[in-house]
């Protein structure tokens, strides 16, 4: 009986042919054969094909595992998607000026087509392309196409609501697909999995109740690259009923895992060579200073945010995170104006953590008049901004706290060499972040200087107009009073003369 085998039924054919033990021993050319025949020469040629043939034996469990259907379908994948890889490298390779160069990479178009995959066919195509050589960012790429694809809301921040009811969710495996993608994940250092999808399979791995050593895994992949971070990927909703809006111990543990990560790369990288290293880590710092506050700030108006787990936060990062404690202080603000219910010690216990010498002016000025801080705060803002004027005026700069802290980093000869430079560079980076803090308070004094020059040459302005309307004034009250004193002496003289003619008459006449 002549019949077409099709990439649609070779699948059947071949577990049918298995089932009737259709062998050569019966026939030549039996249906085994025949369907073994075309899966080596047809199918396993075509990536597209035999992803197709893999997808058909997801319903022919468990007999097409017998015959080796999904092995021969998974091989012929990887090999040809190496093999692609290769072609297409090779044909974008462009020669310019006689240097070679890698023009952009596209994504490869069989990623897709790898969607179609129930996920344990497609972890195993996953573990097959990597031990084949495929680029890792080509895996990347497929995992985040099959997470946008099967994870819904994987790409956009969700709040957590308790009314509704998300067992459809877990119905539809989404726990297992994420469980499942988080162990696929590159162990590469050098690999670079974006910080958005990384945060976005923590936030589906909260709301699905996903393992605690896959919420572990994704925390510290993304502290590893937490610098890179944005402000929305930082609210993680909260899925405990009566609990604050959102996760604020996911966020705790990532950012604990962080300043472990840069104390280790600290004490690993202690040659002088390491400069750089440092610079970099300390730049990352500062970042993550930044986005932290900018986080504290958008949970603060929280009602249910209990004290402790705010200040959690905030005490998690060194005290060198922070250049400048506006960002803190503007969290603190909102923090006790959403909490009015907070005693005196609890207000204290919240406001020690703003350093007054690291505000800003405007800071400042906002502090000294805000009735919610605590009476000592406000006379230590005060205080430290009476110093600052000081020594405005006095033209002093804050050398002698620089100089005080370069003699104090003077190593001692007992101290090891690590000890020794680990000292220095904790001392370095106390004097950097020094003159970040003079180099502010310069831009503050340039900034007050322009708005005094304004002010003096308004009010000279204002002098000038004034002096001159005055001049004016007596110029005019001359004029009239020396044509009115003209009028008087005319008048006078006219006046006078008759005066004179009768006196000289009288006097002729008497004599």
């Amino acid at each position: 009986m002549n019949f077409e085998i099709t990439t649609a039924n070779v699948a059947q054919l071949r577990c049918t042919a298995e089932y009737l033990e259709m062998t050569e021993y019966y026939r030549e050319e039996n249906l085994i054969s025949r369907t073994e025949s075309y899966l080596n020469e047809v199918v396993c040629q075509s990536i597209e094909k035999s992803v197709e043939v893999l997808s058909i034996c997801e319903n022919l469990l468990p007999i097409s595992e017998e015959v080796g259907i999904p092995e021969i379908c998974i091989d012929a994948i990887a090999r040809n998607a190496c093999k692609e890889q290769l072609v297409s490298g090779l044909s974008r390779l462009d020669c310019n000026s006689g240097v070679l160069e890698l023009k952009d990479r596209c994504i490869e178009w069989w990623i897709e087509d790898l969607s179609l995959l129930r996920i344990d066919f497609y972890r195993r195509v996953i573990c097959a392309l990597g031990h084949t050589g495929v680029r890792t960012d080509s895996i990347i790429a497929s995992l985040m196409h099959y997470a946008q694809i099967f994870l819904k809301g994987i790409g956009k921040p969700q709040i957590w609501n308790p009314a509704r009811t998300y067992t459809s969710i877990i119905e539809n495996g989404q726990k297992t697909i994420v469980e499942t993608l988080v162990t696929l994940l590159p162990t590469e250092k050098s690999t670079s999995i974006p910080i958005n999808f990384l945060f976005g399979m923590l936030r589906v791995a909260t709301m699905v109740d996903a393992t605690l050593a896959c919420r572990l895994e994704l925390e510290r992949r993304i502290a590893s690259r937490l610098e890179m971070a944005l402000l929305d990927d930082f609210l993680v909703p909260s899925i405990q009923t009566g609990d604050s809006l959102f996760d604020v111990d996911t966020i705790h543990r990532i950012l604990v895992h962080f300043v472990q990560r840069m104390e280790e790369e600290e004490n690993d990288e202690y040659g002088y060579e390491s400069a750089d290293i440092s610079s970099s880590s300390q730049g990352s710092m500062l970042k993550v200073g930044r986005l932290v506050d900018a986080y504290l700030a958008e949970i603060a108006p929280d009602p249910h945010l209990s004290l402790q787990k705010f200040i959690n936060v905030i005490e998690v990062l060194p005290e060198y995170a922070r250049v400048i404690d506006d960002g803190l202080y503007r969290a603190i603000d909102i923090y006790l104006k959403a909490h009015p219910m907070l005693n005196e010690p609890e207000c204290k216990k919240l406001c020690k953590f703003i350093d007054c010498q690291k505000l800003s002016k405007e800071a400042c000025n906002h502090a000294a008049q805000n009735d919610r801080l605590p009476v000592h705060m406000i006379v230590r803002v005060l205080y430290f901004e009476q110093v600052r004027l000081k020594n405005a005026l006095s033209g002093s700069s804050g050398d002698g706290l620089i100089s005080q802290k370069i003699s104090s980093g003077v190593p001692s000869a007992a101290m090891s060499p690590r000890d020794t430079y680990a000292s220095l560079r904790r001392e370095n980076r106390e004097l950097k972040l020094e003159i970040s803090r003079m180099r502010v308070r310069l831009s503050d004094l340039e900034k007050e200087q322009v708005v005094m020059k304004q002010g003096m040459m308004d009010k000279s302005n204002h002098g000038r107009t004034l002096l001159t309307s005055i001049s004016k004034g007596f110029g005019r009250i001359g004029i009239f009073g020396g044509q009115a004193g003209r009028k008087q002496q005319k008048s006078g003289r006219k006046s006078r003369a008759p005066e004179g003619r009768t006196g000289r008459s009288r006097r002729y006449s008497v004599s």
